[in-house]
């Protein structure tokens, strides 16, 4: 936002620029945190990655990248985790654009290790659990008009903040003294044109619907309010923030590339589910029948086209309110509170559920058969039963729907002053909790399908009757005619429906004290520096709880359309800690020794479940040999114990998306290597391949879990050539590179990957292996009980490293105001993990899906261009870059690299006695469409609509139009 102060152009812009050009490259906060005081001192602040206080001027040791309100302005962002996934730094995992599976969550994903290795913060202090699947925390309760700025810290952060930093960490720093009154809404959406003439094609020649050319849709409304006001004596603030965001849903019908399900065989060709409205009858010998009217035909391999009503956008709308505030007493006591509260209510939709193949027979005496069906299934009396699955998509119930909702609480307290001139203290209690439900609506019961298709002639009437109806066991029972087309009635359909609900409670309860102090007038210093010794010295308590309660349709697994029995989780973890930090100043004001400086932090740890005392430590340095370079680095190791559902999470079905080797006519795997899977002779070749490419597993906590160690190294250089430094050309430039790696052992993980345990299993036939797969009676993995066992495990490893390039540059154009340029770049080196211990090494840089899953560019990048011109309007200009990604152990798929363009403006006036302020721009100018496929749709979790939303713009050009008025 471009705004006038009295102090003149020039020098404001150098002192706020200087700032937030270091902030950027090197993890110094930007000038809004480091005000001069009367004498033009800077003041102490804290950076993230220690709690040690340090001079602005000073440079951290660990690489930190900042994002600033204006990143989040210039994009018209509405969701934060919508801005953030576009860092190089960060993987997007949950976001908006997820619907099977989907918790109405956003997470983040430091370096692509999973949500559950990044440590999310606000204002230095944990944020609490964000749902009962997605432990990790829901940023959708970030206020983005309350960001000050947020840091991303990279590497083992565990030794400041605790566990769960093994990837880093993300630090929310919120306004602490904002002023007077301002409002602010925006209205957004997508537009985009559907031109995929491949896609439409198959549309056409599939008979389904071919969305319009030209679409318009996905709005979104969002309003916030700040109010805030100095205390009289100016040593204190409140800040209090209220908002309200609507989303507007939007389907997969909407979009040419997503409007059916892309077969995963050849990934191009529209596909969808076996499961079909006309139903398909089958006993898995190759032999498939569907209705015409009251007889059987063949079966055609026209499947359903599941993709229309899937949500692209999830439907969405938040309530946000809170209040930040501080007041100093004297320099002995200043007292300071968070106070954050969110209602947020999203609903996940996507195709209607249906008979699943839940039943393996079919009556020969059911008086629905008409006499050619009775003949088609080899029936020769009524008292033979006929080995024939069925698959019937309940079209007449509609779409599925989880209407998902969290409420969410975080109260902290807290008091810090000095207690002398060399010590200071800092205490705080910080408490959360989420109220969480979910009401699942229009699925099918199971137990009631298999009774509504086991139909007999009532000896009273001579009408169709269900048997438990003449039993007495279930009286309410109405038969379910799939045997003839228009057959199902309303009443059979609402006998059927099975709503579904869940609720749960979380709980993190985080008290923390320490006390820093400055050891330079106890003459605790090195003769070569001027500053000595700082120390801290504190300890932490965190109790966490879980309590996840689903129904009895949820727990027994009678949801048709769950994939499996979802289990209730109840159980807490307390953990008690102390910590220390000290900055050690080795040399000061030498020559090729401006300042040398060394970071020692140390915690040790102490779990209850887990029986566990663990230890994490970090040791950086810091090398400024002249005022223009310096250079640092640091090793670390970081400890995640295993959090709450891992530990606790009882045994339960569930599915997993990719590929049965050993199924299909033609396997990929030889019959020996299949022999081992649990496949005979008399199977192979005929083992049948689910359609919608799911397969059974049970999934599960597991109290032995160890925690999980990771090593953590950086080095790098910060340039920021200063005066007349090669004829001044570069005054205003900063460059910061830095290399880092992770490497996790004793990873934990959901099991070892289902489809490689098939394939250990193959090819070593080692019993640990193949004692975990369990097949159907014709060799499926995703009929009945058919399953593969993936509990939690402490695996292999995973080690990755890369390069990051962060660079800022500001400029004066004269009379045509200035310019600043910022670059943020990741190159990803190595992304390797290994399952289980001897096995082979999988490299994932630059590849996606398989054991991969989620794209891994090896290069991606974001930067922008900021021109402020003199007359008072603001443009920005971006390219964001994301590369290019093969397919993992194949090359039938290949994604090529994305390039978006941005561009937005903003214009500041003053009017109605305060600051208005017009912003407005388009992300993703061309229209870029996302890169889709059919292998997309089986490489994880994350992926919906043949893509993986996210990691490209998936919804076309992004435009907004927004007014925020200041009094």
């Amino acid at each position: 936002m471009l705004t006038k102060k009295p102090l003149t152009c020039a020098v404001q812009r150098a002192l706020y620029g200087a700032a937030a050009v270091t902030a950027a490259a090197t993890g110094a906060p930007i000038a809004a945190q480091a005000q001069d005081d009367a004498e033009g001192v800077l003041e102490e602040i804290v950076v993230t990655g220690s709690r040690i206080a340090t001079d602005a001027n000073l440079i951290t040791a660990s690489p930190v990248t900042t994002v600033r309100p204006e990143d989040i302005t210039s994009r018209g962002i509405t969701r934060v985790e919508d801005l953030l996934n576009d860092m190089p730094q960060i993987t997007p995992e949950l976001t908006s654009g997820e619907a099977n599976g989907a918790t109405g969550t956003a997470t983040l994903d430091l370096r692509g290790l999973g949500s559950d290795r990044t440590l999310v913060l606000v204002n230095g202090h944990r944020m609490g659990f964000g749902d009962p699947f997605a432990l990790a925390p829901d940023v959708n309760q970030i206020p983005a008009s309350m960001i000050e700025r947020v840091e991303l810290l990279t590497g083992g952060a565990a030794s400041v903040y605790g566990s769960d930093a093994v990837a880093g960490v993300v630090n929310f720093i919120m306004k602490d003294d904002f002023e007077g009154v301002q409002i602010d809404y925006q209205f957004s959406g997508y537009s985009h044109n559907n031109d995929n003439s491949a896609v439409r094609a198959q549309l056409a020649a599939s008979g389904f619907e071919v969305p319009e050319d030209d679409v318009r849709d996905g709005y979104q409304r969002n309003l916030n309010i700040l109010m805030g006001v100095n205390s009289p004596d100016g040593k204190g603030n409140v800040t209090g923030y209220l908002g309200w965001r609507e989303v507007d849903s939007l389907t997969h019908s909407k979009r040419d590339y997503s409007a059916c399900a892309l077969s995963s065989s050849n990934g191009e060709t529209c596909a969808g589910s076996a499961t079909i409205p006309t139903g398909l009858f089958t006993p898995f010998d190759g032999t498939y029948f569907t209705v015409a009217g009251d007889e059987f035909v063949p079966w055609d391999y026209t499947y359903y086209n599941y993709g229309p009503l899937n949500h692209f956008q999830r439907p969405d709308e938040r309530y946000t309110g809170g209040v930040f505030g501080h007041y100093e007493f004297d320099e002995k006591l200043e007292v300071y509170t968070e106070v954050m509260f969110m209602d947020d209510r999203s609903l996940a939709q996507i195709a209607p559920s249906g008979a699943f193949f839940v039943t393996s027979q079919i009556p020969c005496e059911n008086p629905l058969l008409s006499a050619q069906q009775f003949n088609t299934l080899g029936c020769t009396s009524t008292a033979d039963i006929a080995p024939y699955y069925i698959g019937r998509r309940n079209v007449e119930g509609g779409a599925r729907v989880s209407d998902l909702k969290h409420t969410s609480l975080r109260m902290l307290g807290g008091v810090r002053g000095d207690i002398n001139d060399q010590w200071s203290y800092d205490a705080f209690f910080n408490s959360s909790r989420l109220r969480y439900s979910n009401v699942y609506l229009n699925d099918l019961s199971i137990t009631r399908i298999q009774r509504a298709l086991d139909v007999v002639t009532d000896p009273g009437t001579g009408q169709p009757v269900c048997r438990t109806v003449l039993s007495g066991a279930d009286p309410a029972c109405v038969p379910y005619n799939v045997f003839e087309t228009g057959g199902v009635t309303d009443a059979a359909v609402n006998y059927l429906t099975l709503p579904l609900f869940a609720t749960g409670d979380l709980e993190q309860d985080q008290f923390v004290a320490y006390v820093q102090g400055d050891l330079t007038d106890y003459g605790i210093q090195l003769p070569s520096a001027e500053d000595g010794v700082k120390v801290i010295f504190g300890v932490e308590y965190r109790d966490e709880l879980i309590d996840y309660r689903p129904d009895n349709g949820f727990t027994s697994g009678d949801g048709a359309g769950q994939g499996g029995a979802t289990a209730a989780v109840s159980g807490a973890v307390l953990v008690k800690e102390w910590f220390t930090e000290a900055r050690v100043p080795l040399v000061q004001g030498k020559p090729f020794a401006e300042e040398i400086a060394l970071d020692l932090r140390y915690r040790s740890s102490d779990y209850d479940i887990p029986d566990e005392t663990t230890d994490t430590w970090n040791i950086g340095g810091e090398w400024r040999p002249v005022e223009s370079l310096m250079i640092r680095g640091g090793i670390s190791q970081a400890v995640r114990a295993p959090n709450i559902r891992e530990l606790f999470e009882p045994s339960s079905f569930g599915l997993w998306a990719g590929t049965d080797p050993c199924g299909g006519p033609t396997p990929e795997l030889s019959q020996a290597a299949c022999a081992n899977t649990g496949v005979t002779a008399a199977q192979y070749g005929n083992v049948p391949l689910s359609p919608a490419g799911q397969y059974n597993a049970i999934f599960g906590g597991n109290l032995d879990l160890e925690p999980e160690e990771s090593d953590s190294f950086t080095f790098g250089a910060v340039f920021t050539p200063t005066g007349d430094m090669f004829g001044g050309l570069l005054d205003g430039l900063t460059l910061s590179v830095d290399y880092w790696s992770i490497e996790v052992e004793d990873a934990i993980e959901a099991g070892i990957g289902e489809e490689f345990t098939i394939r250990q299993c193959a090819a070593t036939g080692s019993p640990a292996a193949c004692s975990l797969i369990s097949r159907g009676p014709n060799g499926n993995l995703w009929v009945g009980s058919a399953n593969v066992i993936s509990q939690n495990i402490n695996i292999g490893f995973f080690e990755i490293a890369g390069w990051d390039i962060t660079g800022t540059y500001g400029m004066e154009l004269g009379d045509w105001g200035s310019l600043d340029i910022s670059l943020r770049g990741t190159l990803l080196d190595k992304f390797d993990q290994q399952p289980v211990a001897g096995a082979p090494v999988q490299e994932c840089a630059g590849k996606i899906g398989g054991d991969c899953e989620r794209p891994r560019p090896e290069w991606k990048h974001v930067l922008n261009a900021t021109w402020m011109t003199p007359w008072d309007v603001q443009v920005t200009g971006g390219w964001r870059y994301v590369g290019e990604v093969d397919q993992f152990e194949g090359s039938a798929f290949k994604v090529d690299p994305e390039n978006y363009f941005d561009l937005s403006a903003n214009y500041a006036v003053s009017w109605f006695g305060g600051e208005t302020v017009l912003n407005a721009g388009i992300s993703n100018i061309f229209d870029n469409a996302p890169p889709v496929n059919g292998f997309i749709n089986n490489i994880s979790t994350y992926s919906n609509g043949n893509t993986v939303p996210g990691t490209w713009d998936h919804l076309g050009r992004y435009f907004f139009l927004g007014v925020t008025q200041n009094f």
